[in-house]
């Protein structure tokens, strides 16, 4: 029993399968990674917060609590935990749109739609459906993050041009962006095309310098001492010093029903996010292994206690991540450095920010999501299939057009629609035999290497047969039947690819041998695999058919349909055995 109870304590707390084999090796790279991911938090962090709409230093208390909470629960060991932009986008839009009354309402909604995501995301950890990310195809993630990376960036172009601009509709920006021109604060625009000079610089010269940190503290230091009048720069202005107090989120079933939607679409995406990174991650390193459902508990736990401190929705980070694996972070300590590092600046820094430019952090985020526009994938998607570069194209599009959730749920449900598609109408091969060998390939593949005898038809099917394909399946053969004409005596079914057969396929199967049987056709099946004879035998169709005509493959059906060998006693046990 205690050794139970020990076994489930480490399936949810991961870190006591980890801690307890720490080794001392392993602290110079947990220390690096843990001090240089703190410090991208805190601009990282005010810059996110600015997307979600919110004062800056809710920025710093994402990046917190729930980062300390997925230490103790997280399966990861590497992924790092905070307030990441496509997140922040997500929460700005959809409160928008919700039309909040003030700015107190506006904080309260996003807090809670942190606790709503938390919850969601562990009752989907409780009810084992990790496996829902796998719905998210790469086309759809590479769509939605290169129209997601241009929304953040067109969202921030308003603190890069100094103006005030109200709206998160990527369009209605662009407009306001266009309509406001004349109203650019140089002072804005020169100093975020300085901080993207300077923080580009600082990565060409040595990828691991902290640039952003490097550009925050400058930027600081030169309006403290050259600005003469406050109203020339945007400035993110007063930030609250020390660090988040316990308070309980507000809701009632109306702020629920207002914010399921919302809440549904960054559950599921942020886990997919973050799934994505951490197998990118795992597969790295192959030191561990990333449990799906778990990570979906500890994201989950990480956003409802985050939320109980004053923190907005988070995720894993891609740029964090990144930057943890190459400073040689080894485990969870890294994160709990970094967490250090911010409740350090929360507690005697936040003064220092006063004067830090608001089009700096800008400059900080087009830097971070021009990463993230990927114009290689596309181009490779076009050469590879036609069908996922329309679904790119769809993701992309609708996300960028009409926003970030209808984005992905459209890619998931196109994505649908092309797997019921292919499902529906799979391939289907004529065969004929290669002269010399056994080898029974696609006709229109090897049209002038196979034998073709009029009295045979050999059909593959590459699918299960169920109910969305199987009237497709029956007008393709007896089209194929027709095409014969009278002298066709046989038709071989190869089965081989077909691993399921629903009950409307049996049905339907039924049906076309009746036809058959008419005309004097005898239908054969060659090749099928074990659960699939399970199905022939439980549903009747070995005895409809024939056992007779049920072949262990396909070489054997065609020979037997030319020269009446009949079948030997070990290939009949064979090609009727079942469970």
């Amino acid at each position: 029993m205690h050794s139970i109870f020990v076994v489930m304590l480490k399936l949810f707390f991961p870190i006591l399968e980890w801690l307890p084999k720490y080794k001392k090796a392993y602290l110079a790279g947990d220390f690096s990674a843990g001090i240089t991911v703190g410090i991208m938090l805190i601009p990282q962090g005010m810059a996110y917060a600015l997307i979600a709409g919110l004062p800056p230093i809710y920025g710093l208390y994402a990046a917190l609590i729930p980062n300390l909470i997925y230490v103790f629960t997280g399966s990861s060991r590497k992924l790092a935990v905070g307030p990441v932009a496509l997140d922040s986008l997500i929460v700005a839009s959809s409160l928008a749109a919700m039309k909040l009354a003030n700015i107190d309402d506006y904080i309260s909604m996003a807090i809670f739609l942190a606790f709503f995501v938390g919850v969601i995301q562990l009752v989907m950890g409780f009810m084992r459906l990790g496996f829902l990310s796998n719905f998210l195809s790469r086309p759809v993630v590479g769509g939605f993050t290169s129209a997601a990376a241009l929304v953040i960036g067109i969202s921030q172009l308003k603190h890069f041009f100094g103006l005030e601009i109200n709206t998160n509709n990527t369009l209605k920006t662009i407009r306001a962006i266009i309509g406001q021109i004349s109203e650019t604060n140089f002072y804005d625009l020169a100093i975020g095309i300085a901080a993207i000079l300077v923080i580009l610089g600082l990565k060409k010269l040595h990828r691991k310098l902290p640039a952003a940190m490097v550009v925050v503290v400058l930027s600081i230091i030169g309006i403290y001492f050259f600005m003469v009048n406050e109203t020339d720069v945007h400035i993110v202005g007063q930030i609250p010093k020390g660090l988040p107090g316990f308070l309980l989120p507000q809701f009632n079933m109306d702020l629920i029903v207002k914010a399921f939607p919302t809440a549904m679409a960054l559950a599921f995406i942020a886990f997919a996010e973050a799934m994505t990174i951490a197998k990118a991650v795992e597969d790295k390193s192959d030191e561990y292994h990333t449990d799906a459902n778990q990570e979906l508990r500890a994201l989950g736990t990480s956003n409802i206690v985050g939320s109980l401190f004053q923190s907005f929705p988070t995720n894993a980070g891609l740029s964090r991540t990144a930057v943890n694996v190459d400073e040689g972070a080894k485990t969870g300590i890294a994160s709990l450095i970094s967490v250090v590092v911010v409740g350090i600046t929360l507690l005697f820094l936040t003064p220092f920010f006063y004067y830090l430019p608001k089009s700096v952090l800008g400059a900080i985020i087009l830097v971070a999501v021009y990463g993230l526009i990927d114009l290689k994938y596309p181009k490779q998607l076009w050469r590879q299939g036609k069908d996922e570069f329309y679904l790119f194209v769809v993701t992309f599009m609708t996300t960028l057009l009409i926003g970030i959730s209808q984005g992905i749920i459209f890619g998931v449900l196109f994505s649908l629609l092309l797997l019921v598609n292919r499902t529906s109408r799979p391939h289907i091969a004529i065969l004929g035999k290669i002269k010399g060998m056994e080898y029974f390939k696609n006709l229109k593949r090897f049209p002038e290497d196979v034998e073709v005898h009029d009295e045979i038809l050999m059909i593959r099917f590459d699918a299960q047969l169920f109910f969305a394909n199987v009237y497709y399946f029956k007008r393709a053969l007896l089209n194929e039947v027709e095409k014969k004409g009278e002298t066709l005596k046989y038709v071989i079914l190869n089965a081989e690819p077909i691993n399921y057969i629903d009950n409307t396929a049996v049905n339907q199967l039924k049906k076309i041998v009746e036809k058959l049987r008419e005309n004097d056709i005898t239908f054969k099946i060659a090749g099928a695999i074990g659960p699939t004879r399970d199905i022939l035998h439980k549903s009747g169709l070995v005895e409809f058919i024939g056992k007779e005509n049920i072949y262990v493959r396909t070489a054997e059906a065609y020979s037997d349909s030319l020269k009446k060998i009949g079948k030997s006693q070990i290939q009949e046990k064979v090609s009727l055995q079942y469970r």
